[in-house]
C-alpha cells in the first residue's frame, strides 16, 4: 500500500463513532440499524474479504426457520423455551427481509419447504402425526398458522425420491439468492450513509482514552468510540473466550437436469442435509454430521469424503436413476457452540459482539442486527 495522504487520513481512514467488523449478513443489518438509530453518527464496516468470505455468500440460499426434526431435536437439547425463541427470531427476520426487499430483487421464491423423514425415525406414522400436531400447537402463536407442518406423503412420488420416507410440508418456507441479498443489503447501507472498506483484516484491538484502536493488515490504525464484532466463527481470533467453534458446510451444484421434478427447499436428518432446486439444477449441501471432527475447521477447502457422501445421497435419494453432472463445489464457515442461541453481548465499555448464528444467519441477522444496535 502506498503512503497514506492527508485526504485519505481525514476521510476513508478517519475516526468513527461506530466500526462494525465483518460485512456479512449480521454486520450489514447491524450497521443499517445503527445508522437508522443514530443518524448523526458515523458508521464504518470493515470486511476482510473482497466480498464477505464466511458463510453469507457461501450458503444454500434457504429462507427457513427450522425443519420439523431439527426443532424436535432442539427441544431435547436446548429446551422448549429456547427453541421457540429461536424460531420467533428467525421467522421475524425472514418477514423483515420480505418487507425490505422485493422478491425479484433477491430472487425470493415461495415454493414451500419439505422434510424427508425415514421410517426408522418414526416407525409409527400415527406417532409422527401426533408429534407434528404437538409442534404445530407450540408454533401457532409465532407463525399464525394452525398447521405449520403437515404430513404430505403423496408428493414423494411427484418429486421422484428414492428410498422409503415420509414427507413433511411447510408452506411458509422459501428460497432466495444469497448473493443478491448481500448486494441489496450493501446498497441499502450505502443509501443510509454507512461506509464499507473491504480487504481490511483486523488483527488486534486495544482501548485507549475511551476509543478502540484497531490494528489491521494495512499500515493504518482505525479508531472508533464503539466497535461491534460480527465475524461469526472468526470472532474467536479477537475474542478467544467466546463459546464458538467453526463448522464447515460443503455444497455441490449440478448442471441442468432434464425433467427435474423437485421444486422447493428440502431438509433431511435434523437439517444436516439440505437441498433445493436452482432453476433446473440441484443444489445439495451438508453431511457434516457424518464427519463432525473433520468439519470443525476454518479451512475453505472441500473434502472428498463429504463430497462422496453428498453424491451418494444425490444418487440414492434425490435423483435415483437420473444422470447428472456436477458443475460446482464450495464450502462456507458457520459458527456453532454448546448452545444454538446467538451471542449478543457487550464485551466491555466499548466493544460488543453479535456472533454464533448456527447456520441460520439469513433469517437471524435482521433481528440480531436490530437487537445489538439497541444495546450499543
Amino acid at each position: 500500500m502506498l503512503p497514506v495522504s492527508i485526504w485519505e487520513t481525514e476521510s476513508f481512514f478517519a475516526p468513527r463513532d461506530f466500526i462494525v467488523i465483518g460485512g456479512g449478513f449480521t454486520g450489514l443489518w447491524s450497521a443499517y440499524y445503527l445508522k437508522k438509530r443514530y443518524p448523526q453518527n458515523s458508521v464504518l464496516i470493515l470486511e476482510r474479504g473482497l466480498i464477505p468470505s464466511g458463510a453469507s455468500s457461501r450458503n444454500a440460499g434457504f429462507a427457513c426457520f427450522g425443519s420439523f426434526t431439527e426443532l424436535i431435536s432442539d427441544i431435547t437439547n436446548q429446551g422448549e423455551t429456547e427453541m421457540l425463541e429461536l424460531v420467533e427470531m428467525r421467522f421475524k427476520g425472514l418477514e423483515k427481509i420480505r418487507k425490505k426487499f422485493k422478491s425479484e430483487q433477491i430472487d425470493y421464491e415461495n415454493e414451500g419447504g419439505y422434510e424427508l423423514v425415514s421410517p426408522e425415525q418414526f416407525p409409527d406414522v400415527n406417532a409422527l402425526r401426533t408429534r407434528i400436531d404437538g409442534l404445530n400447537n407450540q408454533l401457532k402463536k409465532i407463525t399464525g398458522k394452525q398447521k405449520t407442518f403437515q404430513l404430505n406423503d403423496s408428493k414423494i412420488k411427484q418429486f421422484g425420491f428414492g428410498g422409503s420416507h415420509h414427507l413433511i410440508e411447510n408452506k411458509l418456507e422459501g428460497q432466495l439468492h444469497a448473493g443478491k441479498l448481500l448486494e441489496s443489503l450493501v446498497q441499502l447501507v450505502h443509501s443510509v450513509g454507512v461506509s464499507i472498506l473491504t480487504q481490511v483484516e483486523v488483527k488486534k484491538m486495544e482501548t485507549h482514552a475511551n476509543r478502540v484502536l484497531l490494528e489491521t493488515n494495512l499500515p493504518v490504525i482505525f479508531s472508533a468510540a464503539r466497535v461491534l464484532i460480527c465475524t461469526n466463527a472468526f470472532a474467536k481470533t479477537l475474542l478467544p473466550d467466546l463459546d464458538l467453534r467453526p463448522a464447515r458446510g460443503q455444497i455441490l451444484l449440478t448442471e441442468p437436469v432434464e425433467g427435474l421434478k423437485i421444486k422447493g427447499s428440502f431438509h433431511y436428518d435434523e437439517g444436516f442435509y439440505y437441498f433445493r432446486n436452482l432453476g433446473n439444477r440441484v443444489l445439495l449441501g451438508g453431511a457434516r454430521n457424518k464427519f463432525l471432527v473433520e468439519e470443525e475447521t476454518f479451512s475453505a477447502d472441500i473434502s472428498e469424503p463429504v463430497q462422496q457422501e453428498l453424491e451418494r445421497f444425490l444418487n440414492e435419494i434425490i435423483l435415483p436413476g437420473t444422470p447428472y453432472r456436477i458443475s460446482q463445489r464450495w464450502s462456507g464457515t458457520m459458527a456453532i457452540g454448546k448452545e444454538k442461541k446467538p451471542i449478543v453481548r457487550q464485551v466491555n465499555d466499548h466493544i460488543y459482539c453479535a456472533v454464533r448464528m448456527s447456520g441460520m444467519g439469513v433469517a437471524l441477522a435482521p433481528q440480531i442486527g436490530k437487537q445489538v444496535a439497541s444495546i450499543m
